[in-house]
């Protein structure tokens, strides 16, 4: 420690060098500083979500999540797996063990799940939920028509409406804001073309429903025919055979009778219709739709919201006369909120530390410089806090104890200033002034890191804790210990 005291005495300007240095290092690092209301709890998991159409729960359980969670034993770093069967739904989460990079636990999970496919009935295709966490919901919004509102042919809008504007217009705008992972809506009726049969017809004559699904994908398709060459130049060939509309629909040929053809119009009523839904959304007394957007994994919530909001008041623009997008929650609210008392705590803590030190060492530059430590050790804090992925929380900085931080350094300061005042009235030389500086400092410093040292020390049992106790209070221990290093 003496040779470090004696060359920054020797060297002001370097030393002064290197502070404005890391001064500006947690500058920028502050812009880089991930910005949340509460630390983030949620365990490293992958979700893998699979739709079962008309499967009863039992029937969930035992032909597609019972499969699909065997399919999971033996993942590298793998803690445990739990599945919820529902009505045609299953739903299978797997936890990894904490540390486990999620891009790596979302490849293994995908390796074994599309392993486990040949074992799931035919036509169902597991899907992995999204890089969120379950504090991940950091907007919601709601799409809604004002009374009398009507669609350009005059009808009045519906919730089918407002489902197609949500999906079609304002969904693919919103996740491209950078730190969207998924926007995912609830209410209104997804819209749908609807060929319901005529069992009448169809036994008339002599069809059945397979017949129909058939010839529906049968003549429903464009095909490719190669290519010609023509003056140096190729000229493609297909066979369009989509339906552009309901009305091809209906005129796609099942079955030909003695040069008859018997359309899909004779034997099934062809029309829009509505998805089969399991939820609604309300806002004032009447149907909306209701979008939930969540953030990437380390994402900063607090610009993630503010851009979420700021690309629905530009898609605003685009939307239907009569259609608005409205934002019932925004996480910005509650990070401004935490960050103002944060904010209120470390202020008023660091004025009255200057306030206490300039009563007590009864010096103005005495107090100034003892609490300079308080700025400069916030940003060198700001700099360990990116490197260590711990986010600006309430827990991280409302634990910081100005007293804390600055408590080596009064000692020091105070210890100058009376050495300084024993060698009398007279105004010494900077050489001696330094000297003196130098060997009052040399008295005292081992005492004080040793001080400093015993409350880093305090926080250290912190690190020990696991689970939910751990993700809640570590970011408080690393934020402290930082400072006081």
């Amino acid at each position: 420690m003496a040779h470090i005291t004696r060359f920054s005495v020797a060297r002001p300007g370097l030393v002064l060098l290197a502070v404005l240095i890391l001064v500006c290092l947690g500058a920028w690092n502050f812009t880089r500083l991930p910005i949340d209301a509460v630390p983030d709890i949620t365990n490293v998991q992958v979700v893998v979500n699979t739709e079962a159409p008309g499967y009863t729960p039992l029937e969930v359980e035992q032909r597609v999540t019972f499969p699909l969670e065997n399919a999971m034993a033996g993942i590298p770093r793998l803690e445990y797996n739990r599945s919820s069967s529902r009505y045609s739904l299953s739903q299978i989460t797997v936890v990894f063990e904490e540390g486990t990079d999620i891009y790596f636990a979302r490849q293994q999970v995908a390796e074994r799940m599309n392993a486990a496919k040949a074992a799931l009935p035919q036509g169902l295709e597991p899907a992995l939920g999204p890089i969120a966490t379950g504090l991940g919901e950091i907007f919601m919004f709601t799409v809604d028509a004002e009374p009398g509102a009507l669609n350009a042919d005059g009808s009045t809008i519906t919730p089918t409406d407002l489902r197609s504007v949500h999906d079609w217009i304002i969904r693919p705008q919103i996740l491209r804001v950078p730190g969207v992972v998924e926007v995912n809506p609830i209410g209104g009726f997804r819209k749908e073309i609807l060929v319901a049969p005529d069992p009448a017809k169809l036994l008339a004559h002599g069809l059945s429903y397979d017949e129909i699904v058939k010839a529906v994908e049968r003549n429903n398709a464009n095909q490719g025919a190669g290519f010609i060459e023509h003056n140096g130049s190729q000229w493609l060939m297909r066979m369009p055979g989509q339906a552009e509309n309901m009305e091809a629909l209906g005129m796609i040929v099942v079955r030909a009778t003695d040069g008859v053809p018997l359309r899909l119009r004779d034997v099934a009523d062809v029309s829009i219709g509505q998805e089969l839904r399991s939820g609604a959304a309300t806002q004032n007394g009447r149907e909306v739709v209701m979008s939930t957007v969540f953030m990437l994994i380390g994402e900063n919530s607090r610009e993630v919201a503010q851009g979420v909001a700021a690309k629905l008041e530009e898609v605003q623009a685009s939307l239907p006369p009569g259609v608005k997008a409205t934002a019932v929650y925004d996480r910005t609210g509650l990070v401004d909120k935490t960050l103002a008392t944060v904010r209120t705590n470390l202020l008023e803590g660091a004025l009255l530390v200057i306030v206490v030190l300039l009563l007590f060492l009864g010096n103005i530059r005495a107090a100034l410089l003892t609490a300079a430590v308080i700025p400069v050790a916030m940003l060198m804090t700001i700099t360990g806090m990116v490197q260590t992925r711990v986010s600006a929380n309430l827990m991280s900085l409302g634990a910081l104890d100005f007293g804390l931080i600055v408590d080596g350094a009064v000692i020091i300061v105070e210890n100058c200033l009376r050495r300084l005042s024993q060698a009398g009235p007279v105004v010494l030389p900077v050489k001696e002034r330094l000297e003196i500086v130098f060997e009052a400092t040399n008295e005292v410093i081992r005492p004080a890191l040793f001080g400093v040292f015993i409350i880093t020390a305090v926080y250290l049992p912190i690190f020990a804790l696991t689970g939910v106790e751990g993700k809640m209070f570590h970011p408080m221990a690393i934020t402290v210990v930082i400072a006081l290093v």
